[in-house]
C-alpha cells in the first residue's frame, strides 16, 4: 500500500480514484494532479514509483492544498467560530439541523437521525 502524506492509499485503484482516499482530495483535483504529472490513467497505484510519489506530494505541498488534519481543524474552527458569534447557521449546527436552507418538516433525516416516534404504546 502506498503512503501519501500520512495516508495508507488502496492498491488495486486507478491512481487517479486512489488520490480521492486523501480528505480534502476530490475528483478535480486528483485529475488535476494525474494530468499535471503525466501519469498514465489506467496506472494502478501499487505501480506507483517512489519518484512518482514524491512528485504526487511536492505538488501537493506547492499548491499549499489544505489536507486531512489541517482541513479537518479548520473546518472545526469555521463552525467553532459560527456557534461562538451565534448567527443562524451556528445555531443550526449546534442543534444538527440543516443550515443551508432545507426543508425539516419532512426529510432531513440524515442531520436529524432517524424518526422519534411518540404515540401508543401497545400492552404485551
Amino acid at each position: 500500500m502506498p503512503r501519501l502524506l500520512g495516508v495508507d492509499i488502496p492498491n488495486n485503484k486507478r491512481t487517479e480514484y486512489a488520490l480521492r482516499y486523501i480528505y480534502g482530495i476530490g475528483p478535480t483535483r486528483a485529475k488535476k494532479i494525474v494530468t499535471e504529472l503525466e501519469i498514465d490513467p489506467a496506472q494502478r497505484s501499487q505501480d506507483l514509483t517512489e519518484q512518482q510519489i514524491n512528485k504526487i506530494s511536492e505538488l501537493i505541498v506547492s499548491n499549499q492544498w489544505m489536507i486531512e488534519g489541517d482541513l479537518r481543524r479548520d473546518i472545526a474552527g469555521n463552525m467553532k467560530r459560527l456557534q461562538a458569534i451565534q448567527c443562524y447557521r451556528g445555531l443550526r449546527h449546534r442543534r444538527g439541523l440543516p443550515a443551508r436552507g432545507q426543508r425539516t418538516s419532512t426529510n432531513a433525516r440524515t442531520r436529524k437521525g432517524g424518526r422519534k416516534t411518540v404515540g401508543v404504546v401497545s400492552k404485551k
